[in-house]
């Protein structure tokens, strides 16, 4: 079965930048931008225009000089938001304008005041005025996971009819399950006149811990853009990860059968940019691009993985550009991975030592989170502690201690 094309939407310089202390100047922007090209990224969502002079001017400086992918601008569905996004986005080779309003009652009520016939109106004048600027126009209803069913086809009708050519069905507030979500999107592609003409997209919040989840489960329902984030980083609970999303494709042929354009080897590069540029590293035990993704402590895992590292490792590191998987040593290593650090750093260990020494190994790990080198040494014989030549080069980068 030949695999579906997804086109992979990155709004880390948009929605990512938007989560506290995330916020980039024009060059760090710019810097991760051509980050995202070389990644192989199809769309970068480089700001919100009419937010602030500076996001104005990295929109931009985005759109000058990154070429390859469509350079997207946000807009509310206001024609000055409209023509403030098309100034920064008009010397893009391939420019996007994307537009957003809310179509939830409860956003209609309390924060827009205005009906459901007002926000109908605003949708086809804001569509139908941006595509009189550009000929790539994306319309998304804000909230549209809390939004009554038949409003939401209403309103991805009214931009459909006024000219939108990707349609994005945004989880904005993480609150939809995978099942329902799938429901959502079908529902759409029955219920929309001309929806097959257009690109569905999806764009998942983390709230509920689902972003990744409820995002694959809209690609089995129809959707062919995916929008997310490196290191899933976004408003609150952060969106959907790229890197889990695009690995999840790579991993899992069988049940997923989608492809991208991502080179998956620029992963960990984009994932470490971005964390130098915001200073704000993902968690350790981050899936794909976290310091514990490739890192095993466990005995019977070291084992393993000494073994054969496609015992505990789905993927390699390699794969996404990541360095070489670890062994730490600490309280729950094993003999076979203690004994395999000392024969790095040149101690050939019988038997009866290796016992010997991994009992008070084990002594000391449950006092000391951090076993290194110095203390492995340390807990031989004086008579044992001068090293024969290291069994070769680079083995040592093998372990973290």
């Amino acid at each position: 079965m030949t695999s579906a094309r997804v086109t992979v939407f990155d709004t880390t310089l948009r929605d990512g930048e938007q989560a506290p202390g995330c916020s980039m100047t024009v060059p760090e922007k710019l810097r991760l931008a051509r980050q995202l090209d070389k990644l192989g990224v199809d769309v970068i969502e480089a700001g919100f225009p009419i937010a602030s002079e500076g996001d104005f001017e990295a929109v931009r400086a985005v759109a000058r000089e990154v070429r390859r992918p469509i350079i997207a601008g946000l807009a509310r569905a206001k024609e000055e938001d409209i023509s403030r996004a098309w100034e920064a986005l008009v010397y893009a080779e391939r420019p996007r304008i994307h537009i957003f309003l809310a179509t939830s009652d409860i956003h209609l009520q309390f924060k827009l005041k205005i009906t459901r016939e007002e926000c109908l109106r605003q949708i086809s004048t804001s569509v139908a005025y941006a595509r009189t600027l550009c000929d790539d126009v994306e319309f998304s209803p804000e909230d549209a996971t809390r939004s009554e069913l038949d409003f939401l086809c209403q309103g991805v009708q009214a931009a459909v009819d006024a000219g939108a050519t990707t349609i994005n069905i945004p989880d904005t507030v993480g609150y939809t399950v995978p099942e329902e979500y799938r429901a959502i999107i079908l529902a759409i592609r029955e219920r929309v006149r001309g929806i097959e003409n257009v690109v569905i997209s999806v764009h998942c919040h983390n709230d509920l811990g689902m972003a990744v989840a409820n995002s694959l489960a809209a690609l089995e329902a129809g959707a062919r853009q995916v929008e997310c984030t490196i290191n899933g980083i976004g408003e609150r609970a952060g969106n959907a990860a790229m890197e889990e999303i695009v690995m999840a494709t790579r991993v899992r042929p069988d049940r997923l059968q989608y492809e991208t354009g991502i080179n998956t080897a620029e992963l960990y590069n984009a994932s470490q940019l971005l964390a130098r540029t915001i200073a704000f590293a993902p968690q350790p035990n981050k899936a794909i691009v976290g310091a514990n993704a490739f890192a095993h402590e466990a005995g019977i895992h070291q084992h393993g993985v000494l073994s054969n590292p496609l015992c505990y490792e789905i993927m390699t590191p390699e794969s996404v550009g990541a360095p070489g998987n670890r062994i730490v040593l600490g309280k729950h290593s094993g003999r076979h991975a203690l004994g395999r650090r000392y024969s790095e750093l040149g101690f050939a260990l019988s038997g009866a030592e290796l016992d010997a020494v991994y009992r008070a190994f084990t002594a000391l790990a449950d006092r000391k989170k951090n076993i290194y080198d110095q203390d492995l040494i340390a807990l031989l014989p004086r008579s044992r502690r001068e090293p024969k030549p290291a069994a070769g080069p680079g083995a040592r980068a093998a372990f973290a201690n």
